[in-house]
């Protein structure tokens, strides 16, 4: 089944911005042509394809459409400078899973240089990440799982080292003689979300002794290194980030040389991956700067 570009540009426009209005003014046409073109391609496909509401979302079948209209423009990209020729209509667009430290450290620089991609980026766990390729809702995931989901291919990029931090006070609060597992049980942590087991995982890679702490949540990873050093608990933080910190002794490591260091690895659809080769070097390339290599 072939699908009319104009109709898959008013889908994808609409889902993108969240209105028929705003899609109608990025596309240069009246909201009833735009509303014309949904319906002709809901009538094709023979199932709804837009939520309407404020803002407007799409449906299963609405979203994957829209995928394989941004996967198409990636192919068409990659022929294009192939062959040398004029790229045409502009970036194409590419949506990637990533974690949220990833992007509050390294990962940032290689994007940056990828002028003809507009980034689309899903925040998730690196846990959990790896779940967006296997449902085909992105077509590149930071993650930490080595072993590619079904039909990608996967480059390790090192670790994502983290370090156990707290202010002075809140150590001398909690922990005034001795880091153990009875103050790590009453002790105040900073989580990211419910996915968030990296303190947890600390807890036992160290004491060999699964303790589940009393957690503030805090979705932000700058947030973080802040909270840690107002003292509303202590946390997991990419030593990146911290490294001043502990220099200017704002924050306190918990206990000394116990980083946690996280593997990251780069998946990709593997059928996308030649037009995203430029991406991904410049993504191994920032990792080898960035991460903890082995």
């Amino acid at each position: 089944m072939q699908f009319d570009p104009h109709h898959l540009a008013a889908l994808t426009a609409v889902l993108r911005l969240g209105s028929f209005d705003a899609a109608a003014s990025d596309l240069g046409v009246t909201p009833s042509a735009v509303s014309q073109r949904i319906k002709a391609l809901e009538d094709r496909v023979g199932t709804a394809l837009v939520l309407r509401g404020a803002p407007c979302t799409g449906t299963p079948a609405g979203a994957r459409l829209v995928k394989h209209a941004e996967d198409v423009a990636l192919l068409e990209t990659q022929v294009s400078r192939e062959l040398a020729l004029e790229h045409g209509t502009g970036p194409t667009r590419l949506k990637i899973a990533v974690n949220a430290d990833s992007l509050a450290t390294w990962l940032v620089p290689a994007l940056s240089g990828m002028t003809e991609i507009l980034f689309d980026l899903v925040i998730d766990d690196q846990d959990h990440s790896a779940g967006w390729l296997r449902r085909g809702e992105v077509n590149m995931a930071i993650t930490a799982q080595g072993k590619p989901a079904a039909g990608c291919e996967a480059w390790p990029l090192g670790a994502l080292r983290y370090v156990p931090t707290a202010s002075p006070a809140f150590m001398q609060r909690w922990f005034p003689e001795r880091v153990d597992l009875a103050g790590l049980a009453r002790a105040p942590c900073l989580t990211f979300d419910a996915k968030d087991m990296l303190q947890r995982r600390w807890i036992e890679q160290v004491f060999g002794q699964a303790v589940t702490p009393p957690a503030h949540y805090l979705p932000s990873t700058h947030a973080f290194v802040e909270a840690a050093t107002a003292g509303l608990g202590w946390g997991m933080n990419p030593h990146h980030l911290v490294v001043a910190h502990l220099a200017e002794r704002r924050l306190r490591p918990l206990l000394e040389d116990s980083p946690l260091d996280v593997p990251l690895s780069l998946q990709v659809s593997r059928i996308m991956a030649p037009p995203l080769e430029p991406l991904i070097r410049a993504i191994r390339m920032a990792a080898r700067r960035g991460l903890v290599q082995p």
